[in-house]
């Protein structure tokens, strides 16, 4: 399990905190990058009406996820505020042996698991430009009710903290542009970098 699995492929971690813009961010950097896609997670969690099955989320039940748990078919997966999230082992082995490459967005927890599993995949974590202004954004949805709210701002300063340490690259998500601008960088550069890996190799 130490080395990545892959052809010329290449993982790239993006996470931060619930509400800080990173499935924009993602989707944004997708549109503009060459030969990269984003792995569509799967989840237990139920559908919200502007989401598509197989876009946004793969939508299965529990006992559906605790199969493919058992069968080894998950990259990483955790559970988050009652829900399961997980990452398809075999979309992003497909992804790498194709020579693309792929974006996890997946929490602190998963991003550890799959580092493990993919230790030179690269780290990006999208900060809020401030507490307060995550708690603005959070407040703005208005998806749930105070306590979850509290719940999920505790979780992201937790997070927060943790990618100080963990992360290679933080970007701050004060303008969306500039941050998209930021992420396609740091993934053209190691893309880059990695294919002359394998240049030199070869």
């Amino acid at each position: 399990m130490g080395e990545q699995k892959s052809g010329k492929g290449k993982v790239v971690i993006i996470s931060g905190p619930s509400g800080v813009g990173k499935s924009t961010i993602c989707r944004e950097a997708i549109k503009r990058l060459d030969n990269a896609s984003l792995s569509v997670s799967v989840t237990t969690r139920p559908k919200a009406e502007a989401e598509v099955d197989g876009r946004d989320y793969w939508f299965i039940s529990r006992d559906e996820f605790q199969r493919r748990i058992d069968d080894d078919m998950l990259l990483e997966y955790a559970e988050v505020f009652g829900h399961l999230y997980g990452t398809p082992k075999d979309k992003v082995d497909e992804a790498l042996r194709s020579g693309k490459t792929i974006i996890l967005e997946i929490d602190v927890q998963g991003a550890e698991q799959a580092k493990a599993i993919y230790p030179d995949a690269e780290t990006i974590f999208i900060l809020p430009p401030s507490v307060d202004a995550l708690a603005e954004r959070m407040n703005g949805r208005g998806r749930e009710d105070a306590e979850t709210a509290k719940k999920r701002l505790d979780k992201a300063n937790n997070e927060i903290t943790t990618a100080e340490r963990r992360y290679e690259h933080k970007v701050i998500n004060d303008d969306l542009q500039q941050a998209v601008n930021e992420v396609v960088q740091i993934i053209d550069a190691a893309s880059h970098k990695h294919s002359s890996a394998f240049g030199d190799a070869g």
